[in-house]
């Protein structure tokens, strides 16, 4: 097994028994790069001279006998719309093209901290509005499965590159599946976290009461990890939670699901779902009752409205934060032909400067928020998302944690849903609940489907600030789903068709 196919945590091993250098690691991952990246789209900016500054740093930090954190050493993407001091931040968007921000996202400082190099930042949905990657204003990135198929979105970029071994690990944001969906499509694991675990000061805000960052990876001990890196308490972030959740790493430890509970959501099977999704969701299911769990069906009604909930909060958050972007304080500036009033550079600005979706979806929120229609329709929103909440803590009074199949397919072709918004959006459904209700949720590569040999991923759920659950049942069903196939799910993977 090449340097590039190890687990983080196997890497970090490596490092402290100095088998290889931080510097041989970054750099092999670094060629990688420059190999995939042209043709993936996984990253819209390469950090080489930094990302060998800091392996080298860490380097000698560790050559002096230095104490240094479990990570250190051991690479990472960061999405593209977490705020990083010199290195270009554009969220996908023209409207931010060549911004350089002046300080760090909070999670950027603590992996810093534990001097992790940066290898990039990566791709995504124009400010994560979007499923595919395709609303990218830099173009889409690829699914390493299969070049003609999305790595699902918004953050496409980061799960793209750790799918394709360009990064062992990687910082995505989910407001509504962003982390979820694409670990599902391009069978990595992604979890998002309790709503305030994580800090999101310098994560450009879509959905503030949403979003929510979160690790991605190619194992649950790598994302317990990276997870214990980035939680904590934030004076910066105004709801940021004040009490520590524990050591996910510890919980990833965990061998046993024995006498745990787990609640099938009744609402997210069955009719919508492809056949080989559901196939390798019911396979994960048994080899949880072998191991000793016990299965219970819970029903969660008010799911049928949380599609339609979310795309009226979510663009109403979003309309309200990308005010900002005016053209007067930061970012692209367009001026008009004639007399050059603010309010005609503004409007030029964000014509050139928003793509279609972002226009769609500014619009949809402006208008929700309106006078005379708040009431009927944000003010509703708010009402279906407290009966979301209720559904969920009503299920959580019979089983430990949920689960669900995280997508209704296996990923869909580049093209194939982008005419279409509301196809898109369908998407989400079994993600969007975690979000409107601020609980923690994982997603985990459970197999291949049958139907076209492409990655499936189950959803565990677990109460707000229960986020250890998720990696108990995780750590335990993944080494399940090994001993069912005497490999890591990495390598059923094809071996990319690269020019």
């Amino acid at each position: 097994m090449s340097v590039l196919n190890k687990s983080a945590h196997e890497l970090a091993s490596m490092l402290v028994s100095k088998e290889i250098s931080s510097v041989e690691l970054t750099r092999a991952q670094l060629d990688n790069i420059d190999k995939l990246n042209p043709r993936l789209n996984s990253y819209l900016t390469v950090t080489h001279e930094l990302a060998l500054t800091q392996a080298r740093q860490v380097d000698e930090l560790r050559a002096k006998g230095e104490k240094l954190s479990a990570l250190a050493g051991v690479p990472i993407a960061v999405k593209d719309n977490l705020t990083t001091i010199g290195i270009e931040t554009t969220a996908g968007s023209k409207i931010l093209q060549g911004w350089v921000p002046p300080y760090n996202a909070t999670v950027v400082e603590k992996i810093l901290s534990h001097r992790m190099p940066i290898l990039g930042k990566t791709n995504l949905d124009e400010f994560a509005m979007g499923s595919s990657t395709e609303n990218s204003a830099y173009g889409p990135s690829l699914n390493p499965w299969d070049l003609a198929r999305t790595p699902g979105g918004s953050g496409g970029g980061s799960s793209s590159a750790v799918a394709s071994m360009q990064a062992p690990l990687a910082l995505g944001s989910d407001t509504g599946g962003s982390i979820r969906f694409p670990a599902a499509v391009t069978g990595t694991v992604g979890v998002k976290p309790t709503y305030g675990a994580v800090s999101r000061y310098g994560l450009i805000a879509l959905g503030s009461s949403l979003d929510q960052i979160g690790p991605v990876t190619r194992n649950v001990l790598d994302a317990a990890m990276l997870h214990d890196v980035i939680a904590g308490h934030d004076d910066m972030d105004a709801t940021s939670l004040a009490e520590s959740l524990g050591s996910m790493t510890e919980a990833a430890k965990n061998d046993s699901v024995k006498g745990l509970k787990v609640g099938i959501i009744k609402e997210l099977t069955g009719e919508g779902f492809q056949a080989g999704v559901s196939e390798r969701f019911q396979e994960a299911l048994e080899l949880l009752v072998a191991a000793g769990a016990e299965i219970v069906e819970v029903s969660c009604p008010s799911f049928q409205y949380a599609i339609a909930a979310y795309y009226l909060i979510q663009p109403a958050e979003a309309s309200s934060n990308l005010a900002r972007f005016d053209s007067v304080r930061f970012g692209l500036r367009v001026m008009p032909e004639g007399a050059a009033t603010v309010e005609k550079v503004m409007a030029a600005t964000r014509e050139a400067g928003f793509g279609a979706e972002v226009k769609r979806r500014i619009i949809l929120g402006t208008y929700a928020l309106s006078s005379g229609y708040y009431d009927a329709y944000y003010g509703s929103a708010q009402k279906v998302r407290t009966l979301i909440q209720a559904d969920l803590a009503k299920a959580f009074e019979k089983a430990d944690v949920l689960v669900s199949p995280t997508a209704p397919t296996t990923a869909f072709l580049l093209g194939e849903k982008q005419e279409d918004p509301l196809a898109m959006y369908l998407n989400d459904i079994a993600t969007i609940p975690a979000n409107l209700a601020g609980i923690p949720g994982m997603s985990l590569p459970v197999g291949l489907a049958s139907e076209d040999n492409l990655p499936v991923g189950a959803q565990f759920l677990a109460p707000a600030r229960q986020d250890a659950r998720l990696y108990k049942v995780g750590a335990v069903l993944e080494k399940l789903l090994e001993n069912k196939w005497s490999k890591s799910m990495l390598d059923f993977a094809p071996k990319l068709e690269v020019n």
